[in-house]
């Protein structure tokens, strides 16, 4: 059942913001370098599972890290819990998480990129696939998604307008991944009504 208030919209047992079904966004990679993997003042948002799929490809990855890098890991592991109470990935000097790795001047993600290459079955987050939603589970078992604006994606929310891609459609992949076809299905059916 598809249910709608002012701001806050929900399908199935997710509330979610509806500019996440308005905003245009789509990521410029050649503009921001990969910024987001390298600004604010803490790691993604990771799950206990995540950690351990982390952990699992550690070794795969390890060289392509940082010396930083790796000596936080060696002192805090992957993860640690932020000001907020919240699991998320290690970082470097207050903002650059440790997986971070670079080519030129751009940012990747080292566990995607041997991910990529076939050497671990694990990507990554599926907070850093959803950015810039992040997701918040309630108290009572409910889930919201919120539309996070950060300075640093200006590129992409001018690109996302210049394409006329929503939000919703450019995190298509990861929206099903998180939370299936079905939903995904629902959620542009509430779209589709809300653009009318």
């Amino acid at each position: 059942m598809v249910t709608q208030h002012p701001t806050i919209v929900q399908v199935g047992d997710v509330l979610l913001t509806s500019e996440i079904l308005t905003e245009y966004f789509c990521c410029d990679y050649e503009k921001c370098k990969g910024i987001c993997c390298v600004e604010g003042d803490a790691g993604a948002p990771v799950t206990l599972d995540e950690i351990s799929g982390i952990e699992d490809s550690l070794d795969t990855v390890w060289d392509d890290l940082s010396a930083q890098a790796q000596a936080v890991i060696d002192r805090q592991g992957v993860s640690y819990v932020d000001s907020e109470g919240d699991l998320v990935t290690s970082i470097v000097n207050g903002k650059d998480c440790v997986f971070t790795c670079y080519q030129g001047e751009a940012c990747l993600c080292a566990l995607e990129r041997a991910y990529r290459q076939g050497k671990t079955t694990f990507c990554k987050p599926i907070s850093c696939s959803l950015y810039p939603i992040r997701e918040k589970r309630f108290s009572n078992g409910t889930v919201g998604l919120n539309y996070s604006r950060w300075d640093v994606c200006r590129d992409a929310i001018t690109k996302g307008r210049e394409l006329r891609i929503p939000l919703y459609q450019f995190l298509r992949e990861p929206l099903i991944q998180r939370f299936g076809e079905d939903w995904y299905d629902e959620l542009c059916q509430l779209a589709a009504e809300l653009s009318q």
